[in-house]
């Protein structure tokens, strides 16, 4: 079996909740418009627009996009770190003999940018895609499974025929994560090994 697996970024492979908002605390200030940043950084995951429509008017957005992007290399990137076995995690799957593709909703460049600053070995970096929309790069890549911390990465992996494996280090518990069908729900990316392993197995 194919044992290239896919990656979601945020609250997966990378903790970007204090970059994030420290960029959103910015960005209200600059805009002179009230952000919960806290609230924000709590559902991780969606599209910027998406999370920017719960602040500004429509019209406002486009704008706020653009400042967004040009203040969030600065600001985000040097307070992102690593998750707890992100890079066991990516390591296991090259042991395996697999490639790594990260598909995140964050736009290419920064989640590029991301990925270089914690040194994380990746094959692919695909961005700017939420949910089922992942799946046609899951597909071309050729991974065998998805791994993300979001109920729309159940989505993807299911869009991109993969194995959706998920990790309760986002907005949901595992529970929650099963509930809504992942093959597989592991408390954080330190169970991603050993899980890996008895799969290539299975």
């Amino acid at each position: 079996m194919t044992t290239s697996v896919g990656f979601d970024l945020d609250m997966t492979l990378a903790d970007t909740r204090s970059g994030i908002a420290a960029v959103y605390d910015e960005l209200s200030r600059l805009l002179d418009v009230e952000i919960d940043s806290r609230a924000v950084v709590s559902r991780l995951g969606p599209p910027l627009e998406l999370e920017l429509a719960n602040w500004l008017p429509e019209e406002e957005i486009p704008a706020a996009v653009t400042l967004f992007r040009k203040i969030y290399p600065e600001l985000a990137v040097p307070a992102t770190t690593a998750m707890d076995g992100a890079h066991d995690a990516i390591a296991a799957v090259r042991r395996g003999g697999g490639r790594v593709i990260v598909v995140t909703g964050k736009n290419v460049h920064d989640a590029r940018r991301t990925v270089s600053w914690l040194g994380l070995e990746v094959d692919e970096v695909v961005g700017s895609v939420f949910g089922a929309a992942k799946g046609s790069a899951l597909a071309s890549f050729g991974a065998a499974a998805y791994v993300g911390d979001h109920v729309a990465d159940i989505e993807a992996a299911r869009a991109g025929g993969a194995f959706s494996v998920t990790v309760a280090t986002g907005p949901y518990t595992v529970g929650e994560l099963r509930d809504h069908g992942a093959d597989v729900a592991l408390g954080d990316l330190t169970e991603f090994a050993t899980w890996f392993g008895d799969w290539r197995q299975a």
